[in-house]
């Protein structure tokens, strides 16, 4: 290579080095969030939907006569609409038959569900979704009669109907078979119509309901802080690590004028609670950024795993204008039967035994159990969350 190349990448290389370790050495900047993306609020909430139906159109792929409730609903259906059914319900085609039989396979008995959105108005639109409940293979280019869907309380709340969409592929020849995705469940996208309101709270209550997503009694202060910061004192006040009340205006414009305000404030939040989420099944663990461990050791199998602290007080300099603090020194060390062992300074954090481990190859089960021990023993300054 060019000497002055050389040269110029080895510069480039030492200048990177030292801003990769200015930027590791700086000190984290607390950030503020928007309390719209800490709480919700009270009594504004979605409603669950669920209703039974039939889809009609389908190539063969249906109940069949061997699904009762789907011919009696086929027959209700009918006599509502003034038609007398006589004629058998088969599964094989009519033409064939020459019998005005109806074919059950064409048709299907679906659940339909959807969700109700907050302040949702006669005449607005929702998906919905519907799922087979009976023996269709497929409900692909079906067509959902309509449906009524009722909320828990036994009122009709939506109507449904419309074409199916279905992502999902089934198809077979000759003994071979494809199958992608499900092609018993499909949406109907806006198929719902909003039929009846839901009463909220929201226009009449004394005061606004505030309820942090996530319960902690620091982060209910500090947005019960920032609102009496911005609107005075006592406007709000945290009732609990969750529920923050807020007096309200009475004019439902104002309502809506202050909450939008309220939303967009900037809050400091604390830090959240230290925490280790492992996923057994994937092997995922996700460690937040405050998770401490004190001094410990583990053995895993052929794994080991040492940390040693040791509290050293640091002198400024005689002339100098610094303060005597205490310093953490710690020393982690990870071996493993045939492997070299690892040693290096770090503090007395979860991530330096994380590294260690993962220099050495260590599998996912391992790094979980290792977790877990620390936890047992108590040497896991954080909650530790397996799902």
């Amino acid at each position: 290579m060019n000497p002055l190349l050389e040269n110029f990448f080895d510069r480039l290389a030492r200048t990177l080095a030292l801003v990769i370790v200015s930027l590791c050495l700086m000190p984290a900047t607390s950030h503020a969030d928007r309390v719209k993306d800490l709480v919700t609020v009270g009594g504004v909430r979605a409603n669950q939907l669920i209703g039974y139906g039939l889809v009609v159109g389908l190539q063969g792929t249906g109940d069949g006569q061997d699904i009762t409730f789907t011919g009696q609903s086929v027959r209700a259906m009918l006599d509502r609409l003034g038609v007398s059914v006589t004629a058998p319900l088969s599964d094989y085609d009519a033409s064939r038959l020459n019998t005005g039989a109806i074919n059950l396979k064409n048709v299907a008995a679906v659940m339909v569900t959807a969700e109700l959105p907050p302040f949702a108005k006669p005449g607005q639109r929702i998906d919905v979704n519907v799922s087979a409940m009976g023996k269709a293979e497929s409900l692909r280019g079906g067509n959902l009669l309509l449906t009524r869907l009722r909320g828990v309380d036994g009122q009709v709340y939506a109507l449904a109907q419309g074409a199916l969409t279905v992502t999902g592929v089934d198809a077979g020849a000759a003994g071979s078979r494809v199958s992608v995705g499900v092609t018993t469940a499909g949406r109907v996208p806006g198929g719902g119509l909003v039929e009846r309101v839901v009463d909220s709270p929201f226009e009449t209550a004394e005061k606004i309901i505030l309820n942090v997503r996530e319960a902690d009694f620091s982060t209910a202060a500090a947005i019960a802080l920032a609102i009496n910061e911005k609107f005075g004192d006592g406007v709000a006040n945290a009732i609990d690590a969750v529920t923050i009340a807020v007096d309200a205006p009475s004019g439902p414009n104002q309502r809506v004028t202050f909450l939008s305000m309220i939303e967009n404030l900037d809050v400091k939040a604390p830090e959240p609670v230290a925490r280790v989420v492992i996923n057994s099944r994937t092997g995922t663990v996700v460690i937040s950024r405050n998770v401490r461990v004190t001094a410990a050791a583990v053995t895993h199998g052929s794994i080991s795993v040492k940390i040693s602290a040791t509290n050293e007080v640091s002198q400024p300099n005689p002339l100098g204008a610094g303060q005597t603090t205490e310093v953490t020194n710690a020393d982690v060390q990870v071996s493993e039967q045939k492997n070299p062992m690892v040693l290096f300074q770090a503090g007395v954090d979860l991530r330096s035994i994380v590294d260690a481990v993962n220099q050495i190859g260590a599998t996912p089960s391992a790094l979980m159990a290792i977790l877990e021990a620390l936890k047992s023993s108590g040497s896991l300054r954080a909650e530790l969350v397996v799902i």
